[in-house]
């Protein structure tokens, strides 16, 4: 019995080649399935109480005078001595009155429109690594050829839903304006949205202008139809720097996407304990969320969360640890609680693709997803507490993203599923095979990966032996191979290099 299993087993890897990479079509994902509740009403209201008293009696710092006004002027205790800003909770009620439970962002393509809110889930890729790596070539600083390969790959794959900011930092182009190539870089070879970098007013806007250009539309019509996010890193504990916040009040001015997301780490940045570590993220997320809405009511924000722990060993950060995964349902309860969508994150402390890398991350990821998620960060290629872009995990994440969007799909129970009639037709003892019940559905039954191997021992001898990671270094390849670059007007394409040339020139050696 065991020879002809090996024989189709190998047969079908040899013939796997020139065969396009198994994946799932396109499709807005949607979470069917009630949010997770890990605290009870009353301990999510003792932690906004608890936020409420540290906005009131302890404050935020505010590293911008721009910002230090609008606070003033919307009534809020302003100490210019220490940039110390004290808003109190009517206030804070009657702001977030103007925020939305959901908002889209166009891209060129708005056939991969991204829906924020409500019970829609989206992954992107991952963001901000200044190292890459892969089996063949290693580890080695954040390039150019390397951004734009990974940047393909989110282009290959329809459930990485848009990219976040920066795959991996070129670092042999000129800091100061290398922001300008990456943009050029996501919206050439891919037609989804992307993140900005919000690092001051200079970078935020040339990514509002450039995918203006793309859309061919104005500012104006930009604001009321916003096409870009960012994420806005709170510098924890209690502190906005100026560049952060200059590049937060400058989406909100022009009406696009801002995730306000603090790094509490437990132990570290924040207290050592869950809940303490939850009233300082909320704290400083809403003081963010209102802040966008002080420069522009009704300006698209986020309620995001990076509350993981650190190894107290040793000081290092740690990822999807059970900590995480705890904070990353939790949050979802908070920004509930306030009528905003949600940004979470999966991550892996792992400096390798291995099972430690994908039990990590997926732990963290069923935390996002009961925790009802809108936009899972970071989704694709964390590797290393995030200072690395894989591209073998990068694989072995969309694998896992795959499954999870198929865990999402309700099981339907009708007259045709419950097959009633072919159970009654299968002799007591007998088998399904070829009943055609199954016949009719056998191709489209289960869910097919692209990585996992499910030959018998010997097959998977004989074709090779290889585990999931080298499978994944295949399959990058392939992806590669196989990527189409979608099409972009000529006459765009010349906007944006005239643009992306202009602005170098004035950027010059300074800052943008």
């Amino acid at each position: 019995m065991s020879e002809p299993r090996r024989k189709r087993g190998a047969e079908r890897t040899s013939n796997r080649g020139p065969a396009p990479i198994t994946q799932l079509p396109p499709r807005r994902v949607i979470n069917p399935y009630p949010p997770m509740a890990l605290l009870s009403p009353d301990q999510i209201e003792a932690i906004h109480q608890a936020s409420m008293h540290i906005l009131e009696n302890f404050g935020i710092e505010v590293m911008s005078p721009r910002a230090l006004s609008l606070f003033e002027k919307a009534g809020a205790k302003v100490d210019h001595a220490s940039a110390n800003v004290r808003v109190d909770r009517g206030m804070i009620d009657e702001v977030l009155k103007t925020t939305r439970s959901g908002y889209t962002l166009t891209p060129r393509n708005p056939a991969n429109t991204i829906h924020l809110g409500g019970n829609t889930i989206n992954f992107t890729l991952v963001a901000g690594p200044p190292n890459v790596h892969d089996m063949e070539r290693g580890r080695r600083a954040g390039n150019l050829r390397d951004y734009a390969d990974l940047t393909r790959l989110a282009q290959h794959f329809n459930c990485v839903h848009m990219l976040g900011n920066q795959v991996c930092a070129p670092v042999e182009l000129p800091a100061n304006s290398r922001h300008l190539d990456t943009y050029f870089t996501n919206l050439t070879l891919t037609d989804k949205s992307f993140h900005v970098s919000a690092i001051g007013r200079g970078r935020a806007l040339d990514g509002i202008e450039m995918m203006a250009i793309a859309r061919g539309m104005t500012l104006a019509q930009m604001a009321d139809d916003p096409g870009i996010a960012t994420i806005i890193s709170v510098n924890s504990p209690r502190r906005f720097d100026e560049m952060m916040a200059e590049g937060l009040m400058t989406m909100a001015e022009y009406g696009q996407s801002v995730a306000v997301t603090p790094f509490t780490l437990m132990g570290a940045m924040s207290p050592v304990t869950v809940a303490g570590a939850l009233a300082q993220q909320n704290a400083e997320a809403l003081f963010g969320v209102v802040l966008t809405q002080l420069v522009r009511p009704g300006a698209p924000v986020m309620y995001g969360a990076f509350t993981s722990n650190v190894d107290m060993k040793s000081g290092a950060p740690a990822f999807g640890t059970p900590e995480n995964t705890k904070a990353n349902i939790a949050s979802g309860q908070l920004a509930r609680r306030y009528g905003l969508p949600y940004r979470t994150t999966p991550g892996s402390a792992s400096n390798a693709a291995d099972a430690q890398g994908a039990y990590e991350t997926l732990m963290a990821l069923w935390g996002a997803v009961l925790g009802h998620g809108n936009l899972v960060y970071h989704a694709a290629g964390w590797q290393e507490g995030g200072l690395t872009a894989s591209f073998e995990k990068f694989i072995i994440d969309v694998e896992m993203i795959q499954h999870m969007m198929e865990f999402l799909r309700p099981i339907v129970v009708d007259e045709a599923e419950l097959a009633v009639e072919a159970l009654g037709a299968v002799p007591t003892g007998g088998h399904f095979f070829g009943e055609p019940h199954t016949l009719e559905r056998y191709a489209t039954a289960f869910y097919q990966p692209m990585l996992s191997n499910w030959q018998n021992y010997e097959a998977w001898q004989e074709a090779g032996g290889l585990d999931a990671t080298v499978r994944a270094t295949r399959l990058w390849k392939k992806a590669l191979d196989d990527y189409v670059e979608p099409v972009m007007d000529i006459a765009v394409r010349e906007a944006l290099e005239a643009y992306v040339a202009k602005r170098k020139e004035a950027i010059g050696q300074g800052e943008p």
